[in-house]
């Protein structure tokens, strides 16, 4: 491959792992002593600082050049992904091999960029969303912009040694544990800028226990609506997902169709209506539909789309630039049967597809999510990880856990204290129940599952499940007479009850 070279290194060996059979209640998790952490994001940064509190040896893979997650703005956006993307997708690592690219485009393929744009504030108030390992500057705003939160998330990386511990444009491609061996496998490749051009070597890991903190806003979800694959290839630039949306100034005065209901449909819109923007909401009416009253005024809010027709005079088939004013030349029908003409832009802004492309046939993009089976973590959904005991530890084998998986929650104060209970469960300080029991647990809430449900959701509920893990957690520290988990402090409490109140009268 012009301008690059690929360097295969030998086994890294990081420590060892003993059996450990006093723990009879529930799964032995053997001395755990090197920890992999993936991702840099807030999930990844409050993981290894509480891992690297209670005396782990830790190692942090990120695929970019800098720790903040979601919150690194950049200018370049990432690739157009595929119309339509349903399910999640195989990996393919060797895409960044291919003859021809640029160094440019090995980068961009390799650390694809976040979604973050310029104006993206938290839709969280500052007060309940914080890590126990630092407070926000003084005076901080409920809602701040993302340069803000992303020097928050550096913050604590930084007063807490974290950035001693992470190896940047490195990238993890597999995640295994052989049968008959203790130790996962962890496989990278590292992408670093040469005078020549750039290098991608690769390295082979061992650890104990690898924490995925990865966080689930890479891969766009992309619905399979009649013509909108059609329409993406004829007029590209009039056609996007939200992750690709970085700033409002290409759509000043445009008439934009937002097809989604979320926080991206929110900014995007109260960005763009400033500007002149004429927006048409299309969204399919949920219980999680609880962001409308917070639209700009004039928004018209309409029923899903149901197809995407072309305009039979177009010309061509293939793909072609419009005139700056010229609409696209077709026309949207709803499901109610409406007709929307003379859109300037379709902005997707359906959310994002859950996947681990590292964990190897762990995901099975193929099965249905009713059909997974006990070991399997990815569905066809693209939404749930399964067999996840408290949205933490892998039930099959706990030394793989989690952080970052439950939604619509408080984010930086879960995720903080989900780290937290990883730490003194991976320390034997906390001990799982039994796998049965872990098992059942698990099947029960599946059985409760409702299609429309949002499996992962604790809206409004957190604090329950807080409550729930924290008595099972301080009950084992107790017994072993040591220091409870604090959990949530009165401050945070007292502004989650005004929250909750908020979002139950929303």
């Amino acid at each position: 491959m012009p301008g690059s070279t690929i360097h295969i290194s030998c086994i890294n060996t990081m420590g060892s792992l003993t059996s450990d059979n006093k723990a009879e209640s529930g799964p032995a998790l053997g001395t755990i002593k090197d920890v992999a952490v993936i991702g840099a994001g807030i999930s990844g940064v409050v993981s290894a600082a509480h891992l690297l509190r209670a005396g782990f040896n830790v190692t942090v893979f990120e695929r970019t050049g800098v720790v903040g997650g979601v919150w690194d703005y950049e200018p370049q956006p990432d690739r157009d992904p595929p119309f339509p993307n349903v399910r999640p997708p195989d990996p393919n690592w060797s895409e960044v091999e291919k003859e021809g690219l640029s160094t440019d485009e090995v980068a961009l393929i390799h650390g694809p960029p976040n979604p973050c744009y310029a104006g993206l504030k938290n839709n969280i108030p500052t007060p309940i969303m914080r890590s126990s390992l630092l407070r926000w500057p003084e005076g901080s705003e409920d809602f701040v912009d993302q340069r803000v939160v992303h020097q928050y998330i550096q913050d604590i990386a930084r007063v807490h040694n974290v950035y001693d511990k992470i190896l940047f444009h490195t990238r993890v491609e597999s995640v295994s544990k052989p049968q008959g061996d203790d130790k996962w496998i962890v496989k990278t490749s590292t992408f670093e800028r040469t005078d020549s051009g750039h290098t991608l070597t690769k390295k082979t890991w061992r650890f104990d226990a690898v924490v995925v903190a990865s966080g689930h806003y890479h891969i766009p979800f992309v619905p399979d609506v009649p013509g909108l694959s059609t329409w993406k290839q004829r007029f590209p630039e009039r056609v996007t997902h939200s992750k690709q949306y970085r700033t409002p100034i290409p759509f000043s005065n445009q008439t934009i169709l937002i097809i989604g209901a979320g926080v991206s449909a929110l900014d995007i819109a109260k960005e763009t209506a400033p500007l002149g923007a004429t927006i048409i909401q299309s969204r399919r009416e949920s219980k999680f539909d609880v962001l409308g009253s917070r639209l700009p005024e004039g928004v018209d809010r309409v029923a899903m789309v149901a197809e995407f027709i072309v305009d039979e005079t177009a010309e061509t088939a293939e793909s072609q630039r419009l005139e700056p004013g010229q609409a696209i030349p077709g026309k949207v029908v709803l499901e109610d049967g409406k007709i929307l003409e003379g859109i300037d832009r379709v902005i997707v802004a359906t959310g994002y597809i859950t996947s681990y492309p590292f964990l190897g046939d762990l995901e099975q993009p193929l099965v249905p999510w009713q059909d997974a089976d006990e070991r399997t973590l990815i569905t066809s959904d693209g939404y749930i990880t399964h067999n996840l005991h408290k949205d933490i530890f892998y039930i099959p084998d706990p030394t793989l856990a989690f952080i970052g998986v439950s939604h619509l929650v408080s984010t930086f104060s879960l995720f903080d204290f989900q780290a937290q209970v990883a730490a003194k469960v991976f320390a034997g300080q906390a001990k799982l129940p039994p796998t049965s029991v872990m098992k059942e647990e698990h099947r029960e809430r599946k059985a409760r599952f409702q299609p429309g449900d949002r499996f992962h959701s604790m809206f409004a509920a957190e604090d329950v499940y807080i409550e729930k893990v924290l008595n099972w957690v301080n009950g084992d520290l107790a017994k072993a007479g040591l220091d409870p988990l604090p959990g949530m402090d009165e401050e945070w409490k007292a502004n989650y009850k005004d929250f909750q109140g908020r979002l139950k009268g929303s």
